[in-house]
């Protein structure tokens, strides 16, 4: 090695040295802050960066001295809106800690195997790239390393797994971390195992994650029995210098600030809803109280939700303007019986635009009202098929079609529609639960599947799904003829 080869060596290992209790000293020695590049125009971490940073380094000096602090573990959870930069800072504390402790054991989690590959861990290979001490470490797709010890002083990228929680055991290893990421949606028994590792002097376990429940080990952080045991933060969107700005003012615009989805996506708090349940108690009894006006010149839609198997119920309803009605339910007809039936209330109702969910054997059922000529009126289609894992139309929001029509009925229902008094109508609307998924890159709601409320005991909400398909078409509104006018002609209703 060349003289200035060793010098430049002995002063990057200097600094390193100086920054084994500070990781901001780290981040801020080893990132080109303000040179040309991607970080021309940072000159430091945002400001709650630096003070989560801060925090770590607090906690390893706190104590009579340095040897003492390091004894007890360190646990932090951040709970935060949207777009605040947390995958870089969890990028920039995987470099510190490998940088400066001998041999560590780190282990990197998320939600998901896609969250996990395609942003958490795919940060740390942006900001890789671009450190001081790059060429001492490589960079794969499941484990960062140092190039003289790849066996023994790396860190891994772990999906989680219910089955084979070892990898969140304790261990045997001087020096440990442990990050979770999107942590509200890593399972409870992950977290009991992960427990095991704390009994490792100086470990050190983060969990960054959106606070959208209020149940469960994330929750517990924060309102927990032991929750006293973590460093907590809370991170408003709104003061992040990264977060988009203008969506969010939108979504406050039209949720409101103490919305639920503002509470969640925005300032980083926990909902008021009950758990994640989508519907509430609230809605139900304004829905049993409310009495629809004017619904008549409104368009009307026969929906029909075809039962696949077992006791499930096939669900026949129909909905005008604000008012909706539940017509029939069927269990075990087989597909040519269930059609005569519908087509006999097609025949009463006379409805403008006919639903019928299309999915597994409502294909058939679709099949045969197209064959015998219920699929059109006066030449013009009304038929129309329901598919629930079709694409939403805002798909900022939504995960699916079937959640976006819930969302739509959940809307209605809030400014009110008259519904009958049936208990299982009023059950299946309560039931399903909802969590926040990732798909193409947002974090958009994800309505409870039937195959996994079955699997908690719960029955398929058929009532309910039949009354949300009703919101998956928009029709302009039936205007009356005019005194002495044959004409309908047409208003601007949307079909809620």
């Amino acid at each position: 090695m060349a003289e200035s080869d060793e010098d430049e060596y002995a002063g990057l290992m200097e600094e390193i040295a100086l920054s084994y209790n500070d990781p901001l000293r780290y981040a801020m020695f080893s990132f080109p802050w303000g040179e040309p590049g991607p970080l021309e125009k940072e000159l430091e971490p945002d400001e709650w960066q630096i003070d989560i940073l801060n925090e770590i380094r607090n906690a390893l000096l706190r104590g009579e001295d340095a040897n003492e602090a390091m004894l007890a573990a360190i646990r932090i959870a951040i709970a935060s809106g949207h777009g605040i930069g947390k995958t870089a800072l969890i990028a920039w504390i995987i470099k510190w800690f490998l940088a400066t402790r001998p041999f560590p054991q780190v282990v990197v989690t998320a939600s998901g195997a896609a969250q996990l590959t395609n942003k958490t861990w795919r940060e740390l290979a942006k900001w890789h790239r671009m450190s001081m001490d790059s060429h001492w470490y490589t960079w794969t797709a499941t484990k960062y390393y140092h190039n003289e010890y790849p066996d023994t002083w790396f860190a891994a990228a772990v999906p989680w797994s219910e089955h084979n929680p070892d990898a969140f055991a304790g261990t045997h290893e001087k020096h440990v971390l442990i990050i979770y990421d999107e942590a509200q949606a890593i399972a409870d028994p992950i977290w009991s195992v992960t427990e095991g590792a704390m009994t490792t002097a100086g470990v050190i376990w983060l969990a960054f994650g959106n606070y959208s429940k209020n149940t469960g080990r994330f929750h517990e952080c924060f309102a927990g029995k032991t929750r006293d045991r973590w460093i907590r933060r809370q991170i408003d969107s709104r003061t992040c210098k990264h977060a988009n700005q203008v969506q969010i003012a939108e979504w406050i615009n039209d949720y409101g600030e103490d919305s639920d989805f503002v509470r969640v996506r925005v300032r980083g708090i926990a909902p008021r809803s009950g758990a994640n349940q989508f519907i509430g108690q609230d809605l139900i009894d304004k829905g049993n109280t409310y009495k629809a006006d004017g619904y008549e010149t409104a368009p009307k839609f026969l929906v029909l939700d075809v039962a696949r198997f077992g006791t499930n119920k096939s669900v026949a309803g129909t909905r005008q303007g604000r008012k909706w009605r539940i017509l029939k339910k069927w269990i075990g007809l087989p597909t040519d019986q269930l059609t005569d039936r519908f087509i006999e209330l097609i025949e009463s109702e006379q409805p403008d635009a006919i639903i019928i969910d299309g999915d597994g054997i409502g294909g058939a059922v679709v099949d045969l009202i197209v064959r015998k000529g219920y699929d059109k009126k006066n030449g013009k289609v009304i038929l129309y098929e329901f598919h629930g894992a079709e694409a939403p139309q805002d798909e900022l929001m939504y995960y699916n079609r079937r959640a976006e029509c819930w969302g739509w009925m959940r809307d209605a229902m809030r400014l009110g529609v008259e519904k009958p008094a049936d208990p299982e109508l009023d059950a299946d609307l309560t039931a399903p639960e909802y969590t926040y998924a990732t798909k193409s890159g947002h974090d958009v709601i994800l309505l409870e599947s039937k195959k996994d409320m079955q699997a908690r005991g719960i029955a398929s909400p058929d009532n309910a799904d039949v009354f949300a398909m009703s919101y998956s078409v928009k029709m302009a509104k039936k205007v009356p003829p005019k005194q002495g006018s044959t004409s309908q002609g047409s208003g601007t209703f949307m079909g809620n």
